[in-house]
């Protein structure tokens, strides 16, 4: 098996970040390629996700002083519209 390092496909900058030009549809040297391939992707989304759920973490508690500022806002419009519904109640009652 070719390993990366030592494929024409796979640029090692001198940082040593990896740059990969196969592509499974188009120019795979080996199976074990698609493997790999397929790791790196399920990698990249992973580190995605993980990075979607910082970011939510970070605005939870705005997100639940929002929450609360609406229940109270919610709760005093039906504070006072409450006399409405004490009214029509009373109509029935009758």
């Amino acid at each position: 098996m070719i390993q990366c390092k030592d494929c024409e496909l796979c640029e090692i900058s001198p940082d040593g970040r990896r740059t990969f030009k196969c592509d499974p549809f188009v120019n795979i040297k080996e199976p074990e390629c698609i493997q790999k391939w397929q790791l790196i992707r399920l990698d990249m989304l992973t580190a995605a996700y993980q990075g979607m759920a910082r970011f939510q973490n970070k605005f939870a508690p705005m997100q639940d002083k929002i929450m609360r500022y609406m229940e109270r806002e919610i709760d005093d419009i039906d504070e006072t519209e409450k006399w409405k519904y004490d009214e029509e109640d009373d109509d029935t009652g009758k």
